[in-house]
C-alpha cells in the first residue's frame, strides 16, 4: 500500500490531533472563552480570537454535507482504488471534516447527500498516523 500524503512535522497547530489519530481518536477544539467549537485544529478561537481552548473526543457520527467522486487519480496513493468519494461530513459535536466516505460499493449510487455516517480509520503503517474516514451508519 502507497501511503496517502502526510502532514510535514513538526505541526506546532495540528500536532495533537494527527498524535490522537495514532490511538483512533478524532479530536477537536472548544474555546474556554466563547462557545465556538473549532475546526481545523489551530492556537486560536476563529469566533474571539481567544488563545484559550480545549481539546475534545468526537463520537465520530455525523452527516454528509456534500460529496464528488473522483473517477480518476494518477497520485501514487490513489491510482488503484478506482472511483472514490471526497466528502464534507458535519459531525454531530458541530463541526465539519473534508474526508473519504468508504466501504460502499459504488460511490455514485451509495452515497447521498443528508446520509448517516459514522467513523472508520485508514491506518497508515504501524506507528504512523491514521486518517478519519467515514462509512454509512
Amino acid at each position: 500500500m502507497t501511503m496517502r500524503p502526510q502532514p510535514r512535522f513538526p505541526e506546532p497547530d495540528t500536532q495533537p490531533f494527527w498524535d490522537a489519530t495514532k490511538e483512533k481518536k478524532l479530536m477537536y477544539q472548544t474555546c474556554d472563552d466563547c462557545p465556538e467549537v473549532i475546526f481545523y485544529p489551530r492556537a486560536h478561537c476563529t469566533q474571539c480570537g481567544s488563545l484559550n481552548n480545549t481539546w475534545n473526543q468526537s463520537k465520530g457520527l455525523g452527516t454528509v454535507y456534500t460529496f464528488s467522486v473522483v473517477m480518476q487519480s494518477r497520485h501514487p496513493a490513489f491510482k488503484d482504488i478506482g472511483p472514490y468519494a471526497v466528502a464534507y461530513v458535519d459531525l454531530d459535536e458541530g463541526f465539519r471534516i473534508m474526508t473519504n466516505v468508504v466501504n460502499v460499493k459504488n460511490p455514485i449510487e451509495d452515497i447521498k447527500i443528508g446520509m448517516k455516517v459514522k467513523l472508520s480509520w485508514l491506518d497508515q503503517g504501524e506507528g504512523e498516523i491514521s486518517l478519519p474516514m467515514f462509512e454509512p451508519a
